[in-house]
């Protein structure tokens, strides 16, 4: 039996492939997954994906199933109880930051009647199909999310640079990063 081609990057550890070969750059649409990402991509910044990816299902029951309605009404008294939950980072800033940005979440839902609508606009609404031969090839940044990060930090999000904007991009399919000989690069 042959075995799958996959990125470079998730190879040898099992969590990291399923999430690879199921979820990886695959188009997101709905507004409540794309929320989900950007508050795990927003608690990545400066840590490993692995390292969050291993806590999702504690920052999902921590942060009410990414519910951002509630989210951006948690009140003190929720968030302290979050800087004391060691199932997920307790970063102060990024707990803070996750209530900041369901708010302005929300705004633009309002402004655009989706966040999705908003998001894939920065792309004309297709995924950017990209040719890397190697995972490493791919970029930090673009233009693009250069630009989205600008504008989402003007909208008042934090934790929104260009670098958790483009990984950001990656994981929801805005752009498709998968090396050209992954198996998953042309299933996206």
């Amino acid at each position: 039996m042959a075995t799958k081609h996959r990125c470079g990057w998730c190879e040898g550890d099992a969590l990291y492939e399923a999430y690879h070969d199921q979820e990886w750059g695959v188009p997101v649409y709905d507004d409540a997954t794309i929320f989900e990402f950007l508050i795990l991509e927003t608690f990545q910044a400066g840590l490993s994906w692995i390292t969050v990816l291993r806590k999702r299902e504690n920052f999902k029951a921590a942060f009410d199933n990414f519910d951002y309605n509630k989210i951006a009404k948690y009140p003190q008294e929720k968030l302290d109880e979050l800087l004391q939950n060691p199932g997920i980072i307790r970063n102060k800033l990024k707990v803070k930051a996750t209530v900041t940005n369901a708010q302005a979440f929300l705004k633009i839902q309002e402004e655009f009647g989706s966040f999705s609508k908003y998001i894939w606009g920065f792309v004309d609404g297709k995924p950017i199909k990209n040719k890397l031969k190697n995972y490493k090839d791919a970029p930090a940044n673009t233009a693009i999310s250069d630009a989205l990060s600008k504008d989402l930090k003007k909208r008042g999000f934090k934790f929104v640079g260009s670098t958790v904007v483009y990984a950001h991009m990656q994981a929801t399919g805005m752009v498709n990063d998968h090396e050209i000989n992954c198996f998953r690069y042309h299933e996206v």
